[in-house]
């Protein structure tokens, strides 16, 4: 006689070929779908029919593979996927839905539902009976039922009796002695599908669930705080970029502003700035209620940026303040506002963001407080030499005047008190020259008038100029240009301002005798110039402070030369802003050579 399973297994056979049959036919789309997912069906009742219920041992070994399989991922979602997947292998229930518990709300959320294919369930499968599953939240011990219509227990229940439930079994996942959630299997076709030993077996599985999610939950919690982490790291470096980028004061003021509100969400914010005198400024505007714990709390002497949080009240809304502090001093602070109380991660963000700005705004204060000061001195530099080239030039005037014998002949001794005032007004002219040039470059004032000029006329121009000098010294003076020098671009008269520098200089430290070049040649898309000498060199101390303002050198054979120190910086800065660089080669007791290179086509337009 054939037994059930037999004719079962037979019948199923029949149906699974009558269905490969009509799949060849020509069918809709939906219709071929739909038998697609009859075939896969009833080969999945067929594969359950050939393998017959295991013994307790089978169980309980399939319970330990599928236990082992839990620690494979600690991704909480592909966890909560591997557990259901196994709970309705090892049940052979239809359906099954993992729920867990949010620990600071209390409330249930469904976070996996899968069926006996492996499929996640759609919308309209998700129909369980809640009252089940709150009793095994309640009770904490597992509930089956092999029929809940006629369960004394559920059968009364609208979510049993609508749903037309029949098999179900729910367990407790419980890490720690706490439940954190349930696994709730079902099946709705069948009666007497789960029993006692299903639910023992499931008691032990949600046992080792429970552990596996709870790892996969704190893995999670760690991965979202760590990536927390470097997005705040990354974003306080991106506010150090900004921050750092200018020492334009109110740029910082606003940027600081702009960041603490993007980290905090406030609804707005106020950069304070505290003066020596303990006077308060407000950027954009100074708020329209400030408590007295602000100003007192600004106010009051701190070795660190610190923190002052003020909850929500009638007279003003919840408030924050973190306190710029740089170097032990409280140069200000950050003051955000919103409609509820400030939170933990929002103050902890506005405490990292004020250790930032504290040095950005007390460096742009300092920048500010110098950039003031150099242009009071370019402005009194101004005003002085304007002032004196008046009387200078009178003086000049008048002595020229008196040594020509215009107003009366002069005696020699008188002659020669006239060639030093005359001498003495020359070098404060040059003086007053070269601070009006230094005072007009770094206020930005200095014009130019670049043009394409032959060089070898400014230097024979230059040379000639000097000429009378160098042959009072006995000195030759020669030089070499290069016959496929290119014009040059620059200031024709500054060149030979330059040019007159550098010469006068190898002319004032040359003895005697001595012999000056200048030379000149192409050089990297540029025109090099070089004055050298075989005067007195420079020594390597001397060799670091050589283009600073009023430097000179302690040696004698510098002093006894008249000088101001301005030269060569003013030279340097005429230079570079015709688009050269400048530089220099020396041995003490040897001589110098000083070169300077200038563009041949104007600088690209930016």
């Amino acid at each position: 006689m054939m037994s059930a399973t037999s004719s079962h297994l037979e019948a199923l056979e029949a149906l699974y070929k009558a269905l490969t049959f009509l799949e060849k036919q020509t069918l809709p789309v939906p219709t071929r779908a739909a038998l697609n997912n009859a075939k896969r069906q009833l080969q999945n009742l067929r594969n359950a029919l050939e393998s017959p219920p295991q013994p307790g041992t089978d169980r309980l070994a399939a319970l330990y593979r599928v236990s082992q399989s839990l620690g494979a991922s600690l991704k909480l979602d592909e966890v909560l996927t591997q557990v259901m997947d196994s709970v309705i292998q090892l049940t052979g229930a239809e359906r099954g839905f993992l729920m867990l518990l949010d620990r600071q709300s209390g409330e249930l959320s469904l976070r996996a539902a899968r069926n006996i294919q492996q499929e996640n369930l759609q919308q309209e499968d998700m129909k369980v009976s809640h009252t089940v599953i709150q009793s095994v939240i309640q009770s904490g011990e597992g509930v089956v039922t092999t029929n809940a219509q006629s369960d004394p227990r559920f059968a009364g229940q609208e979510s049993v009796v609508f749903y037309a439930l029949r098999s179900v079994m729910c367990a407790p996942l419980k890490a720690r002695g706490r439940v954190i959630g349930v696994i709730y299997v079902d099946n709705r076709a069948q009666s007497g599908i789960f029993g006692e030993e299903d639910l023992n077996l499931l008691n032990a599985f949600a046992g080792q669930a429970a552990i596996a999610i709870e790892n996969a939950q704190l893995y999670t919690q760690t991965d979202r705080a760590l990536a927390a982490r470097v997005a705040e790291l990354e974003t306080l470096s991106r506010v150090d970029q900004d921050l750092n980028a200018q020492l334009d004061l109110e740029r910082v003021v606003e940027l600081t502003r702009q960041w603490a509100l993007r980290g905090t969400q406030a609804r707005n914010c106020w950069i304070i700035l505290l003066n020596d005198e303990d006077e308060l400024r407000f950027a954009p505007a100074q708020p329209p209620a400030l408590p007295e714990d602000i100003v007192s709390f600004l106010t009051t002497p701190r070795a660190s940026a610190d923190l002052l949080h003020l909850p929500a009240r009638e007279d003003h809304p919840a408030l924050c303040l973190a306190t710029l502090v740089h170097n032990r001093q409280t140069v200000g602070g950050i003051l955000i506002a919103g409609e509820k109380n400030i939170e933990p991660a929002a103050r902890q963000f506005l405490k990292r963001l004020a250790d930032r700005a504290a040095a950005a705004v007390q460096n742009a204060r300092l920048y500010q407080a110098v950039e003031a000061a150099n242009e009071a001195k370019s402005q009194f530099v101004s005003i002085v030499t304007h002032e004196l080239r008046i009387p200078l030039t009178s003086i000049k005037g008048y002595t020229d005047l008196i040594r020509q014998g215009v107003v009366g002949p002069i005696t020699e001794q008188q002659t020669e008190f006239l060639n030093v005032i005359a001498n003495n007004v020359e070098r404060m002219s040059r003086l007053i020259s070269d601070l009006s040039d230094i005072s007009r470059i770094e206020r930005g004032k200095l014009r130019l008038e670049p043009s394409h000029f032959s060089l070898p006329e400014r230097v024979e121009e230059t040379i000639n100029s000097l000429r009378h000098k160098l042959e009072e010294k006995g000195q030759t003076i020669s030089t070499e240009l290069d016959t496929s020098l290119p014009q040059v671009y620059a200031d024709p008269n500054r060149v030979v301002q330059v040019l007159t520098n550098l010469i006068s200089n190898a002319w004032k430290y040359t003895p005697e005798g001595g012999r000056i070049l200048v030379r000149a040649y192409p050089l990297d898309g540029k025109v090099q110039v070089e004055v050298q000498d075989n005067g007195i060199g420079i020594s390597e101390e001397d060799q670091k402070k050589l283009f600073t303002q009023f430097f000179r050198s302690e040696s004698p054979a510098v002093r006894e030369q008249t000088g101001w120190g301005l030269g060569l910086n003013v030279t340097r800065k005429l230079v570079e802003i015709m688009g050269g660089e400048i530089g220099f080669q020396s041995e003490l007791g040897k001589g110098s050579t000083f070169w300077f290179t200038l563009p041949v086509e104007p600088a690209p337009s930016t």
